[in-house]
């Protein structure tokens, strides 16, 4: 009787090596699989999602079993078949995003019995394999014109790396698609914070939907001084800061701004104009109001007219160095003809005429 306990007994412990060694066959056949992929990247996709899908079949059933769940490779090999899927599968992408689960779990738990990092350079090629899947289905679903589907990848990706600063763009393109103005803001200016090689343009961007879309004057101040101070030689954000202080009808401050612009682009006859169009206003302002004073208040009278002719005499300088600049500028004629039409300079008039004469 002891005889046939020993022997079932050996027969029991050789049954429970058999099966131990049965699970760590299934990590073997899963390795396997992994390396047939790489030598039939060429085939179809089917085919390739075929091999994958077998392979991870192998890995179901070694997490399962004691001898095997706690193997870092049943773990790694798990975590790239199934990221693998997630990325090639850009046909159903509902399967990519289940297998890209499959990946994340795999890694979580992978890592957490792999003590000794043997396995971490196969869970870093997984996680970048599900970086690429995710940036796939943001493409995929852009040029599907699916732009909430696309905004949802990008931001996904931000999430996996915050200093993807190509990511953000995309992320802000998509945002304007859908009109989210806070987002196309939001992202342009976390790009900007990254130095995004194209932060020039991004900050235009940025400004002009602050200004445009939010009407947040203040905000786009901010992003205006920013980009000012980071390109200090562009005409581009003292043009931006000139027109809002002209809106507000700060004279002080657009005159400033405009000096500036001047200063930087001394053969630009457009500045020299808007320069000049501070005063002429001013002018036709006096005139408006002079025209409404009674005609017995002959001292209001003649002070609008006065101070009228003052704001002329600082506006007639600009619009003549325009004309130095572009002789055949239209609009700094037509200004100089109302200035010495206003004044009764009949000799001025006459020579403007002249040269508009000649344009015609």
């Amino acid at each position: 009787m002891n005889k046939m306990k020993k022997v079932l007994l050996s027969m029991l412990f050789v049954g429970v090596a058999s099966l131990a060694n049965a699970q760590k066959n299934e990590v073997t056949e899963a390795k396997n699989s992994y390396i047939l992929l790489a030598a039939n990247v060429s085939k179809p996709l089917a085919d390739n999602l075929k091999i994958l899908h077998d392979g991870l079949a192998h890995t179901d059933k070694a997490i399962v079993h004691e001898k095997s769940k706690n193997m870092p490779e049943a773990w790694s090999y798990r975590a790239m078949l199934a990221s693998r899927i997630a990325l090639i599968d850009t046909l159903d992408i509902a399967n990519s995003i289940a297998n890209q689960k499959i990946a994340e779990e795999a890694i979580e738990k992978g890592t957490a019995v792999d003590t000794k990092g043997a396995e971490k350079d196969h869970f870093a090629d997984a996680k970048a394999n599900i970086d690429l899947a995710v940036r796939n289905r943001g493409v995929i679903a852009y040029r599907k014109k699916d732009y909430q589907a696309a905004f949802d990848a990008f931001n996904e990706v931000i999430k996996r790396n915050p200093n993807d600063t190509l990511m953000y763009v995309n992320a802000g393109v998509m945002a304007k698609e859908l009109k989210n103005y806070p987002e196309v803001v939001k992202n342009f200016k976390k790009a900007i914070e990254l130095n995004h090689a194209e932060s020039y343009g991004l900050y235009t961007d940025a400004i002009t939907t602050t200004l445009s879309q939010l009407k947040d004057t203040t905000a786009a101040l901010t992003l205006i001084q920013d980009a000012a101070t980071k390109y200090p030689d562009s005409v581009t954000f003292i043009g931006f800061q000139t027109d809002i202080y002209m809106k507000k009808g700060d004279e002080a401050k657009s005159q400033e701004f405009l000096n500036k612009l001047i200063e930087k682009s001394p053969t630009n006859a457009a500045y020299r104009i808007i320069m000049g169009d501070v005063f002429f206003k001013k002018a036709t302002d006096l005139q408006d109001k002079r025209n409404k004073v009674d005609t017995k208040n002959k001292k209001e009278f003649a002070d609008l007219g006065t101070q009228m002719m003052s704001q002329l005499d600082k506006a007639t300088p600009y619009y003549k160095a325009a004309l130095e600049i572009d002789p055949k500028n239209a609009d700094a004629l037509d200004k100089l003809k109302s200035i010495y039409f206003f004044k009764d300079d009949k000799t001025n008039l006459a020579a403007i005429q002249k040269q508009i004469d000649a344009l015609k």
